[in-house]
Parts: structure tokens; sequence; C-alpha cells
């Protein structure tokens, strides 16, 4: 049995930010994601439902306690998530970034992405964003489709998205479409009117989802009449052949670039770097020459910002990772991509000797799951369609 003594990590990997934003002006019945539906009326001179500055005052100081465990890193990208981070307004996204520099070694022109919803409001932001250092948004379509956006729950519609999608390419260095495939009632046509039309826009970066009913939301409580196994398999085959000779490269399970259009902020997730994690429900992990941390904040908007208020942290949880649980974090994670990592990666970011996955690996190759190149962690085509199954051979 291994244990944390032998983790020894010869150099730290790359550093982010990630900064939830935990409010949406309506809850999804998909989601699963920490967030919460606005109120109606003003909060504290803040006329969207929300306390913007009191909000931005937790964040601020929720980074300031992470200070000491990063001193002379550098921070590569910031990843803006929520919730509906667009919802902020330009004065306050500016006064956050404004207090990001002053206490981060952020590297220059560094990747900062926010989330957005394509509505109206929003999208008439964008500019202002951009002047404050936003230079990629990843706006949540989800569908161009009036009928399909409205049996997601969606607040926007098509033509909506379409505007939002063209202001957002005239303000910002680079675009991510979040897309959904396998909706309510979806036929192969209606999946590839959605394709034809996100691939118009010739943007920098594409992202197609197959949804799934997440347990704990509306969806699986009622659970909407979903294409069948097959027909979805038929419209994701559809959309990758589409997707492809568009000219993008599908760099991991769910993700698709034009030539050096990848998410930094997301290669550093699969390849098991660093990120601090500040807002309420957010998750951090951060390397130590002996030891990989993990923790987790408070979930609830108003809790998070009392914790921070009176005990001066939020987190409720922190802890290190255990030897024996490394091998499956970080395959789990680099196995999504589609050239995978270099093999030595993984001692270079768990600490631990390859020697401690040979059986997985063996097993994995045998299974015909795992490319057989000995330089490269890689899953085949068949891994990739197969992903649970593989990573499951590296748990435990």
């Amino acid at each position: 049995m291994l244990n944390t003594k032998h983790i020894a990590l010869t150099a730290l990997p790359p550093l982010a930010l990630y900064i939830h934003f935990p409010w949406c002006e309506k809850k999804c019945p998909y989601c699963d994601f920490n967030s919460h539906q606005i109120k109606a009326g003003v909060v504290n001179g803040n006329p969207s439902g929300f306390d913007e500055q009191r909000y931005i005052a937790a964040l601020i100081a929720d980074l300031e306690t992470e200070l000491p465990h990063i001193w002379g890193r550098q921070v590569h990208s910031i990843f803006i998530g929520g919730g509906t981070p667009s919802l902020l307004s330009p004065a306050g996204m500016d006064a956050l970034l404004s207090a990001v520099r002053a206490r981060v070694n952020l590297e220059p022109n560094a990747e900062i992405t926010m989330e957005a919803n394509p509505g109206s409001v929003e999208a008439k932001k964008f500019a202002a964003f951009a002047q404050c250092g936003i230079n990629r948004v990843s706006l949540g379509i989800q569908s161009f489709q009036d009928e399909q956006l409205k049996a997601l729950g969606r607040i926007h519609n098509g033509a909506q998205a379409k505007e939002a999608v063209k202001i957002a390419m005239n303000h910002f260095q680079s675009v991510n479409l979040d897309l959904m495939y396998g909706l309510p009632n979806q036929s192969l046509e209606a999946a590839k009117a959605d394709v034809q039309t996100a691939l118009s826009f010739n943007t920098p970066h594409l992202s197609f989802y197959n949804l799934t009913l997440e347990p704990n939301t509306y969806f699986a409580s009622f659970p909407p009449k979903l294409p069948s196994e097959d027909e979805i398999d038929a419209i994701f085959e559809q959309n990758l052949d589409l997707i492809t000779k568009a000219g993008y490269q599908r760099y991991e399970v769910s993700a698709y670039a034009k030539k050096d259009q990848e998410c930094k902020h997301n290669l550093n997730y699969w390849r098991f770097g660093d990120y601090i994690g500040i807002g309420a429900g957010a998750h951090g992990k951060i390397s130590f020459p002996n030891k990989i941390t993990r923790q987790v904040r408070e979930r609830h908007p108003e809790t998070y910002m009392e914790s921070m208020e009176k005990k001066g942290n939020a987190l409720i949880e922190m802890r290190e990772i255990e030897a024996q649980d490394l091998p499956f974090e970080f395959m789990l994670n680099a196995l999504r991509l589609s050239d995978g990592v270099d093999t030595s990666t993984f001692s270079e970011r768990t600490g631990l000797p390859l020697s401690v996955i040979s059986k997985g690996l063996s097993e994995a190759t045998q299974k015909g799951l795992l490319d057989e190149n000995p330089s490269k962690l890689k899953a085949s085509a068949q891994g990739l369609r197969y992903l649970n199954n593989l990573q499951e051979i590296f748990l435990g």
C-alpha cells in the first residue's frame, strides 16, 4: 500500500485560477452545477438581485488566503465560471480582475475566459467586459432552435443566440460555443441544423455535450423523452464528421478547436495541473514538493460570504490526496485528451513511478482501449468511445 511519503514532485505543475460566480437568472432543469436563481429586486444597490460588491470582496479575501500556498508561482490562465458570470456589471468585473492582477503573478497575455449566456442584456456588456481584460468568452448556446431551447428551460431564443455570437466575435480574441445534443425529441436533421448553424460562425472553439440526466436535477425527477442510444450515437457520428470536415480537431472528448485555439485553462485541468479555486462551492488543487492537496469552499453564496467575513475563510474541506488515489485521478483526466499525454507526465504530476499503473496499462492495452505507443498515455479510438470503461481500469 502506497502512502503520501512516497510522493516526490521534482517540479510543480502550471497554475491556473478558477473563479466561481454562483447566480443565474433561472436554474435550468438539466443543470447540476452550483448555481442559484437570483431574487427579484434590488440588493444593496444592485438591481440584478445579488450583492455584487459583497461577493467580490469575499472573492478577493478568499484569493488572499491562498497566496501563501503559491508564492513565486505564475498564474497562466483565469476562468470565470458559473452560474452566469456575465450577470456581473462591467465595473464589478473590472474591480475583480484588477484585484487579481494586484495579488498574483499573472502571465502576460494570459487566457482569461468568462462564461456567458446569450441573453440580450449580457451581450450588450461584451465590449465593456473585453476592456476589463476578458479575452475569451464561452457562450452557453445549447441550441439555436426555439423549440429545443424551450424544452431545455433556456431564457434566450435562437435569434438572441445568433446575435450574441456575432457580438462576441467582434470583441473577444477567442469564442467558444457550448452546444448539446441528444435533446428531448431531437431528430438527426435537427441536430445537423444546430451543428451547421454553429459552424457558420467559424468560431475558434466548439464544445458539444451529450445531454445527460444528472442526479438532483429537475430532469432527473421528471425526465423528458430523449433519443435512444442508437439515435444518440448516430447524432454524434454525424456531428463529428461535420465538425472535423470544417477544420476542427477533436482534442478532448467534448472539445473541438481550430489550430492552436484549444482552451489553455481546461488543458491544464486534463493534464493534472494546479488551480486555485475561489468562490461559492469552488474546488482547488495545489501541489507541493511532497504532497498534493484539494480544497472545497462553502456551496451556498450567503454561507460562503458569511464565512469569509466572520472566519476569514470558507473552506469546508482541505485534504491531501492519498498516494493510492493519485493514479486514478490523473488517468481520469489525462485519458480525456485525444492525444493523451507524454508518459513522463504521470511521474511529473503525481510524484509516483509509472510502475504503479503498469498492471492497468497492460490490461487496457490488451482490451484495445489504450494506444500501444509506449511514450504516450493515450486512449485508442475505442477507448475514447468507451472512456468510462477505460478509466475504471485504473480505479483502485
